[in-house]
């Protein structure tokens, strides 16, 4: 059985290589410490795709060191300690290059077997990791390398990629391609910066293609129908999840309905209804809040819409909502009070509660002030009377403050006239 394509086709030279440029570029940092022959330990983190593992082959060959891989997924300490034992070898005569993919998988553990290794230069470390290695690597294993992130491939430079997969297809394979215009395009865009996916979608192009007299004939329907959810970088435990939920809840709170839309677009199609939901529920009461507080049952009620309905029409009770929230004034001065209120509760900033407002109505015989003497607001005009209701440590404390809106500004001047 064949490799894929993305491994038959994969760069030789730092130069074949696509995109990364602001890493491998002509005078650009890595690329100068590669040249240089002298390697540190290194952390490549950075989505699927775009060539970590290309760059640690290349690393190896160009510096003439022994490369070792493990995945993070399926080895264990013993593997390690298989690596340690080959390095008074003469295969590893130059040191081993260890390339660690998946490093989040190693536990704390593990991942210290290699601090004394790496720390003597007996072996260079390469890590690699999809996700945020200030969250999964080891503290002591980060303060001794580099980090260096990688970006998706842009899709002008994944085109030159498709552009060569065919070609090697069609000489592999001794076939000539007849591209419908907008395949190359489509693919380049739908794969979302994933070299690797790109080009394994060439290759399922090129297999299911149709033969027309003497050319095979690679449809725009095909590719799309072979590409149609590559473009979801998704997954509810990774860093692109939390990315899109952050920005989805931060363009509602910015007020841009268009962003907003975008991003609840990719949490649907990724199928994270929940997420979506939660979300908008949170972004109704901390961001519009008390501005239009009207807002936070019509959300809940287009929330319970679109759990009833489920997807895809789920859609569109949310779309409602999301809009809704972007367009509506904002305020987040409850949200501000009641953190203030937690911080001190959390602080033992609290005290006895004030007598006039506890749930007894007798007195100890050693109580110096006999009677409850709480004051019954509705007994007063206006529904107000003076009293103190905070403990006396903090009894001048103020958490909440009116928001500059219409309806917070109407709610003071109520109250100005009540209480002066």
């Amino acid at each position: 059985m064949s490799s894929p394509l993305a491994d038959r086709l994969r760069p030789k030279t730092i130069d074949d290589m696509a995109g990364q440029e602001h890493l491998i570029g002509q005078g650009k940092p890595l690329r100068n410490i590669i040249e240089s022959g002298e390697l540190p330990n290194m952390v490549f983190y950075g989505p699927p795709g775009v060539g970590k593992t290309t760059l640690a082959n290349i690393i190896a060959k160009q510096t003439d060191r022994y490369l070792v891989k493990l995945n993070g997924t399926t080895a264990g300490t013993a593997d390690i300690k298989d690596v340690v034992a080959q390095l008074d070898t003469l295969a590893a005569a130059n040191g081993i290059l260890l390339y660690l993919d998946e490093i989040k998988y190693f536990n704390k553990k593990q991942q210290q077997t290699l601090l004394e290794y790496i720390e003597n230069g007996r072996i260079t470390l390469i890590a690699s990791t999809t996700e945020n290695p200030y969250f999964y690597v080891y503290s002591a294993i980060l303060s001794r390398s580099t980090v260096f992130e990688f970006k998706s491939v842009t899709p002008d430079d994944v085109k030159k990629v498709i552009v060569r997969g065919f070609e090697f297809m069609a000489k592999e394979r001794n076939e000539e391609y007849e591209i419908e215009d907008g395949v190359i395009e489509h693919i380049a865009t739908a794969c979302a910066g994933d070299v690797r996916k790109s080009l394994n979608s060439v290759e399922l192009c090129a297999l299911s293609s149709v033969k027309q007299e003497e050319k095979r004939f690679v449809s725009l329907e095909n590719a799309v129908s072979l590409t149609q959810k590559s473009s979801m970088r998704y997954d509810k435990d990774s860093d692109e999840h939390y990315d899109i939920i952050s920005a989805y809840q931060k363009s509602m709170r910015g007020s841009d309905p268009d962003a907003a839309v975008h991003y609840l677009a990719r949490l649907l199609e990724a199928g994270d209804l929940p997420s979506a939901c939660r979300r908008l529920m949170v972004c109704a009461c901390e961001d519009v809040g008390l501005a239009y507080p009207q807002i936070i049952p019509i959300v809940k009620a287009a929330i319970d819409a679109a759990q009833m309905l489920g997807l895809p029409e789920a859609r569109i009770p949310l779309a409602d909502a999301v809009v809704l929230v972007c367009t509506s004034p904002k305020s987040n001065s409850a949200y501000n009070a009641i953190n203030s209120a937690m911080s001190d509760v959390q602080k033992g900033k609290t005290g006895p509660i004030p007598r006039q407002l506890q749930n007894k109505h007798y007195d100890g015989a050693d109580n110096e002030a006999p009677g409850q003497n709480y004051q019954y607001a509705h007994s007063f005009e206006g529904h107000w009377v003076k009293q103190q209701y905070l403990p006396d440590a903090i009894k001048d404390r103020k958490y909440y403050e009116y928001g500059d809106n219409k309806m917070e500004q109407a709610a003071k001047e109520y109250w100005s006239k009540i209480k002066k």
